[in-house]
C-alpha cells in the first residue's frame, strides 16, 4: 500500500521514534515494510523512513540491490573520511542541500523478521542510511549542513519552485 507522506510541519519529522518491538509488534512487521518500499519507489526516493508517513517506528527502507528494510537500526562504525554531496529529501521537496557524512559506516538492525543483522555501507548508499537514521531520530538534513550551503540551497529551491509542473 503506498503511504502519505506527513507534511513538513509535523512534529513527528522532529520527534525521536521508538523501537520496533518484534515480541509485541505494533503492526505486521512485512506489510509495513512492503508499504515502505512501494512508498519510496513510487515517490522516486532513494530511502524513506516510517515517521516520514506518520509512523512513529525505527524503521526505513534503502532503495539497494536488494532494496533492504531496517528495524531498530544503530551504528556500530564510521569511517574518519567524510565526503561533502548534494542530498535531497522526500519530505522537503526542491530542497537539495551539500552536507558532509562519512564515506563508510557499519550498522547493525534487524530485518523484517526481527533477526539481527550487521552491514557495511559505501558511499551513497551509507549517506542514505545516515540520512533515514536522522530522521529516526527526529533531525534532518538542513541541520546538517553549513549556513553557506543552507543559504545556497534555499536560493535554489526557490528557483525550482517556480517552475512550472509537468
Amino acid at each position: 500500500m503506498i503511504l502519505d507522506l506527513v507534511p513538513q510541519s509535523d512534529s513527528i519529522l522532529h520527534t525521536k521514534c521508538e523501537r520496533f518491538d518484534f515480541n509485541n509488534p505494533p503492526m505486521n512487521p512485512i506489510e509495513l515494510a512492503n508499504s515502505l518500499i512501494e512508498t519510496m519507489v513510487a515517490k522516486r526516493g532513494i530511502g524513506l523512513s516510517a515517521n516520514q508517513c506518520g509512523i512513529p517506528y525505527r524503521v526505513f527502507a534503502l532503495w539497494s540491490n536488494p532494496t533492504k528494510v531496517l528495524f531498530n537500526p544503530t551504528i556500530a562504525d564510521t569511517s574518519s573520511e567524510e565526503i561533502l554531496l548534494e542530498e535531497g529529501c522526500l519530505s522537503y521537496p526542491n530542497l537539495i542541500i551539500k552536507v558532509k557524512r562519512p564515506k563508510i559506516i557499519r550498522v547493525r538492525y534487524q530485518d523484517v523478521t526481527g533477526e539481527a543483522c550487521t552491514d557495511k555501507f559505501i558511499g551513497m548508499t551509507a549517506r542514505c542510511v545516515l540520512h533515514e537514521m536522522d530522521h529516526l531520530n527526529g533531525l534532518d538534513f538542513r541541520s546538517r549542513a553549513n549556513k553557506y550551503h543552507y543559504e545556497q540551497a534555499m536560493r535554489k529551491k526557490k528557483q525550482l519552485d517556480r517552475r512550472p509542473t509537468l
